[in-house]
């Protein structure tokens, strides 16, 4: 539809930048926007709407400050194809008479007008005043025949049919010929019910029995025949005056075709045809050939049987029998109509056949008559001659070939070349020795040559050996008399020959005494290429006189002859050959061009052009070659043109003009029109499918769809699909459209949810809300603030977001102003939501604050803090942080940010130094808002507070007691843990871990043993470092008291003194194998051990170490055994890596001692250290590497055995 309109009468103070058409459906409730580009004109022209469906339509003006209020919308208009008055209906004609009526019947026009034909009209013309009048009611009737009645016996009638509609009546069609009124006999009359006029389905081996009811008057004679041969000899035919039938018992395939039944009586012939299809296996393939032989291959190739038994050919089954051999075996089951057999043996023979199956089993061989041989192709044709040129052919011949390659020679291929080109076609195939090229260009200069083709190869082709110029030969037309005087006794014969010249061959006309020479029995002349002969038989004194003879350059305008088959179009099957064979006359020669109505003419259409024949043919049918084949001859004379109508019975095409429209979250609607093609048959339905984005297969939506459009339901939201759409008609589901660019099924999105006005100046007015509760199925990408001053009914965009909050500037202080806000997705906007009250824009000013969620933070030590509180205020305040009343220091590890509605703290990897009190503070000029808030950080605790106090020592115990941490980690101490040391050791051992309080009393010490003490605290997150006591002796004092056998003690001594009891020490020492001392070397896959004795006071601690490590029971394939005197450390099964730095460490209070031990395992070597580098020149490329660390040590020490690489 076309929509107009005028320009708005007030353009808003600025120039209309163009318009916005928008259409809504009458079914619809959205108006939806019908041009993507703005439209500058004033009018459009919409498309994309649906067949009988109403639609409004709207426009908005759009300028620089945005799109104004749309226009009211037009009324409801249909979308429907424009209409006309009706063609003339369809073969009108007599189907009786008596002596008063005549019936008529008619078909409805081929052409409605684009709407429903309401009734027809018939009018007659008395043959005696030639004045028509109206037979039916002036409304017309309905049905297609009428009875006109009251008509005069004897009179000649004429009668003519009009269609109506409702833009009026049509244009009439004459029944042929005139009818005259009389009571006349019957003719034969055959009366065929519904089920015979369709195709007759019968399985093979049944009883087919046709029965037809027959009138006429006289009783017609009756005569059943077949169309594609004759009917079997057992048929049982029973014919009488009132009906004729036909029974055949046990039917086979070839009782498949068309039965004819004729009536025959004084009246007339009445001929009605059956169509009967058994249901059998497929007769034998046709046209089977040997299409190429080589040294090792067979190709074979044929077209589909004639009769295929009813059922669709499944696929062909190939096989082959050597010639020495009575038995066929298989080579192949295929689909496609030609198969190449390899290998063969070269120089075999052998017999091939091919059969088809159906559902009904395999059918009939086509076999090849002859044994195949392997043989040579042709030898070249002899000379190649020029017989004749004109402007845009060429006639040419040429010689057989003088061996044909022991095969016949099937035909001969003519290539030509234009000159100085080097691409050769085919332009003309022939079987004679003679061919015409036609359809050269006029003045072009062109070479030819002739290949001779038998049934195993083409032949190296002859050349003709001068290049020929496509243009008229002219001869002017002469006659060459050798006397001018003829004489011949009455009675005798006279024969006179006389030579003529011209190009082209002149019409030769004789003339006697100056009339032209009549022809009879006895005087007759004959014509050839270069002479014309008269003859005289039994002279007789009238043949006396003065005869002339002289050339008639005669034309005449080209004419075809198109037979009654071509007339009525040709219907082949897919698969099929079609042949279109026209001969014509003309003079001179005409010019013959072949075109097809809607397009060129596909390549593979073959064109042979003779001297009074054209032909064009296709091997291979499909649907694209149905359509109307034009021929056009044209000489000096005039033109002639005809057309044959080619219908190919295939499944369709493709569907036309396949669009997505109305896509929602879990639908769409596909629309369709139907294919250009149809196969030849109407299209009874079509197949509707589906394809998701990550698949790569259709599944099937619906398989009956008899409309042209279909919403298809059920797919998941978000989701990219593909869809396609296929016709079907009784030969099978045709091409695919598939849609070209993916579909996403989504929609605009739902409306935002509750919108909050934030802040509020007299310029800007700031607002936030919620998200949408669905996207539509796609990603939200962004909103639209729309406002509206109170007062005004135009919504125009203040502001784009792509968050869910924005501000709205450049408002006018004190104005009022509606504000409300759309989301929109790639698929357009959601409906808006409004803010609940119009917004005054205007300073307000509010006291600084905190809202608080928490005053205390607690976290572990190592994560990240992040604290953000909103901030309220107008103006908005300024925010400072203080810590132990210092301005918060900024650093890459802690950062403060603010915003007009609240204030962050970030700490990254958090430590006990961060916790404590923060104080923040909020100024703007109405006042101050302070707020206090404490960080914890949770961590292990610090130290016990020391020195650790011997409060007490005795020979056997200590009481020890400590302060706690200053810094407890954030929460509870759970206990203590002390440990003791003896002082000759290295060791620690614990004396208690679960002390609770600061104090204890360290018992079971040995008297005179130095011992050292610490204590860490612990919490829920770990052990704090510990505090370390002095050392303490456990003294002795010694006296001594004596006593006599009475068992009378003195009084004791006095005493010695405080005596401290201590061990001896000694350093740590070993003594290893001297083999240890060099590098020791191992083979991968051996054992190897290093042992060693020690000694030391105390005892001292054994440590093995490889590489720096320490060895210990997760070590891979090494075991360290240790005893009082004695280490030993086994190396099992080792590998490259084994080998290294190893280190034998003995640790007391006496020392450490270190011995060294180097080990070397050989193995093959690793790979070089990458990358690879590529130094190049113009002849040579070097290539170096880093060498892995084994290679050096090989090529240092060639005792290892290493090579260089």
């Amino acid at each position: 539809m076309v929509v107009t309109w005028e320009r708005p009468t007030n353009d808003g103070g600025s120039p209309i930048q163009g318009y916005i058409v928008e259409k809504r459906d009458k079914d619809g409730v959205r108006w939806t926007r019908c041009n993507k580009r703005t439209v500058s004109e004033l009018r459009f022209r919409v498309t994309g709407l649906l067949e009988n469906h109403s639609y409004e339509f709207r426009v908005a003006a759009e300028n620089a400050a945005g799109v104004g209020t749309p226009s009211a919308p037009t009324v409801y208009y249909k979308a429907l194809d424009p209409i006309f008055k009706p063609g003339p209906p369809n073969n009108p004609k007599v189907v009786d008479s008596s002596r008063s009526t005549v019936s008529l019947t008619w078909g409805k026009p081929i052409y409605d007008g684009g709407c429903e034909i309401k009734a027809y009209i018939v009018e007659a013309c008395n043959g005696a005043s030639d004045e028509w009048f109206m037979c039916t009611p002036p409304t017309g009737i309905t049905d297609t025949m009428f009875t006109v009645k009251k008509l005069l016996e004897k009179h000649e009638y004429q009668f003519r049919v009009c269609a109506i509609n409702k833009i009026g009546v049509g244009e009439h069609a004459d029944v042929p010929g005139k009818i005259l009124l009389e009571e006349k006999l019957e003719a034969p009359d055959l009366d065929l019910d519904a089920d015979m006029r369709k195709m007759i389905n019968i399985r093979s081996a049944s009883t087919l029995r046709l029965f037809v009811p027959v009138r006429g008057r006289p009783a017609p004679e009756v005569k059943w025949g077949k169309a594609d041969g004759e009917i079997k000899e057992t048929a049982q035919i029973d014919n009488t005056g009132s009906y004729a039938s036909l029974v055949i018992e046990n039917v086979d395939r070839f009782d498949s075709g068309k039965y004819t039944l004729t009536a025959e009586n004084a009246s007339g012939v009445k001929s009605v045809f059956i169509s009967v299809r058994v249901l059998d296996s497929p007769s034998p393939p046709t046209n089977f050939m040997v299409k190429e032989i080589t040294k090792t291959s067979v190709t074979l190739t044929w077209e589909p049987p004639l009769l295929d038994g009813g059922s669709k050919i499944k696929h062909y089954i190939v096989e082959k029998r050597e010639s020495t051999r009575k038995v066929y075996s298989p080579i192949t089951t295929c689909n496609r109509m030609s198969w190449k057999v390899e290998p063969l043996p070269e120089g075999g023979i052998f017999f091939f056949r091919v059969l088809a199956e159906n559902e009904y089993g395999v059918g009939l061989p086509a076999k090849t008559l002859e044994p195949i041989k392997i043989s040579e192709k042709p030898q070249p044709p002899g000379k190649v001659s020029v017989v004749d040129v004109t402007h845009s052919t060429v006639t040419l011949t040429w010689e057989k070939p003088e061996h044909d390659g022991g095969s016949r020679i099937s035909h001969y291929e003519i290539e030509l070349s234009p000159k100085d080109s080097e691409a050769w076609s085919v332009c003309a195939s022939v079987k004679a020795l003679e061919t015409v090229v036609t359809n050269l260009l006029k003045g072009e200069e062109y070479q030819f040559r002739v290949v001779a083709v038998n049934d195993k190869g083409k032949s190296d082709p002859r050349q003709l050996v001068h290049s020929v110029v496509a243009k008229d030969l002219v001869i002017e037309p002469a006659v060459r008399p050798k006397v001018s005087t003829y004489s011949v006794q009455v009675g005798h014969d006279l024969k006179i020959e006389v030579p003529i010249a011209g190009h082209p061959k002149p019409t030769i006309t004789w003339t006697k005494d100056g009339a032209a020479l009549k022809q009879t029995t006895r005087v007759n002349v004959t014509d050839t290429k270069h002479q014309t002969t008269l003859t005289i038989k039994d002279a007789t004194r009238e043949d006396g006189g003065m005869y002339i003879v002289k050339p008639l350059d005669k034309i005449n305008p080209p004419e075809m002859t198109l037979d009654s088959e071509l007339r009525k179009g040709i219907v082949v099957r897919a698969g099929g050959s079609m042949r279109i064979c026209i001969p014509f006359k003309g003079r001179p020669t005409p010019e013959i061009s072949w075109a097809k109505e809607d397009g060129e003419l596909p390549s593979k259409v073959q064109i042979e052009t003779g001297e009074d024949y054209t032909q064009l043919s296709i091997d291979i049918c499909d649907r694209y070659d149905a359509g109307k084949y034009i021929l056009n001859l044209e000489n000096s004379a005039g033109t002639k043109s005809a057309f044959v109508s080619v219908k190919v019975l295939d499944t369709p095409g493709s569907p036309l003009n396949l669009t997505v429209k109305d896509i929602k979250r879990e639908s769409v609607t596909v629309t369709w029109e139907p294919p250009l093609i149809d196969g030849g048959a109407r299209i009874k339905n079509y197949l509707v499918e589906k394809r998701e984005s990550t698949r790569k297969v259709y599944s099937n939506v619906d398989n009956k769809c008899t409309k042209t459009s279909y919403r298809i339901t059920g797919l998941t939201e978000g989701t990219i699909y593909y869809f396609r759409v296929l016709a079907e008609n009784e030969f099978g589901v045709g091409q695919p459209a598939e849609t070209e660019k993916a579909v996403k099924t989504s929609e605009p999105p739902l409306p935002v949810g509750k919108v909050t006005l934030t802040a509020v100046t007299k310029t800007t007015a700031s607002l936030s809300w919620e998200k949408p509760d669905h996207d539509g199925g796609s990603r939200i990408m962004g909103y639209y603030i729309e406002m509206q001053p109170v007062g005004s009914e135009e919504w125009v965009v203040a502001a784009t977001t792509k968050t869910c909050e924005g501000t709205v500037t450049g408002l006018s202080a004190g104005h009022e102003y509606l504000f409300r806000v759309l989301a929109f997705n790639e698929k357009g906007k959601s409906d808006p939501r409004a803010l609940a009250a119009p917004v005054t824009a205007k300073d307000v000013t509010i006291e600084p604050g905190f809202k608080m969620a928490f005053n205390t933070y607690s976290l572990q030590h190592g994560d990240d803090l992040k604290i953000e509180i909103p901030v309220i205020g107008r103006p908005v305040p300024k925010v400072e942080w203080k810590k132990d009343g210092h301005a918060l220091k900024e650093t890459t590890r802690l950062n403060v940010s603010s915003t007009q509605s609240s204030t962050k703290l970030y700490i990254k990897d958090a430590n006990k130094e961060d916790s404590g009190k923060y104080i923040l503070t909020a100024t703007s000029s109405v006042g101050t808002a302070t707020e206090e808030l404490t960080v914890i950080i949770l961590d292990k605790p610090g130290p016990p507070t020391g020195p650790v106090k011997i409060e007490e020592v005795s020979s056997n115990y200590v009481t020890l007691s400590w302060e706690p941490p200053e810094y407890t980690g954030g929460c509870q101490i759970n206990n203590y843990i002390v440990e003791k040391r003896d002082t000759t050791t290295t060791a620690w051992q614990i004396v208690s871990a679960t002390i609770a309080r600061t104090t204890i009393k360290v018992t079971n010490l040995k008297t005179g043993v130095e011992y050292q003490f610490r204590v860490s605290a612990e919490n829920r997150y770990g052990k704090s470092s510990a505090i370390v006591s002095a050392a303490v002796d456990c003294v002795y004092e010694f006296r001594v008291i004596a006593r006599n056998a009475a068992g009378i003690s003195s009084r004791p001594s006095q005493t010695t003194g405080e005596i401290t009891a201590k061990d001896e020490i000694e350093a740590p020492e070993a003594t290893m194998d001297s083999k240890f001392k060099d590098l020791t070397v191992v083979h991968a896959g051996e054992t190897f051990v290093i042992d060693a004795d020690y000694t030391g006071k105390p005892m001292p601690e054994v440590v093995w170490l490889k590489d720096g490590k320490e060895i210990d029971q997760t070590t891979p394939r090494m075991e360290v055994k240790t005893t009082l005197t004695r280490t030993i450390l086994t190396v099992k099964d080792c590998i490259r890596i084994d080998g290294g730095h190893f280190v034998l460490k003995l640790v007391n209070v006496g020392g450490v001692k270190m011995i060294p031990i180097n080990v070397k395992v050989l193995d093959r070597p690793g790979p070089p250290d990458g990358p690879l580098e590529v130094k190049g020149s113009g002849q040579s490329i070097h290539l170096s590497e880093n060498d892995d660390q084994e290679r050096h040590e090989r090529k240092a020490d060639p005792q290892l055995g290493g090579s260089s690489h």
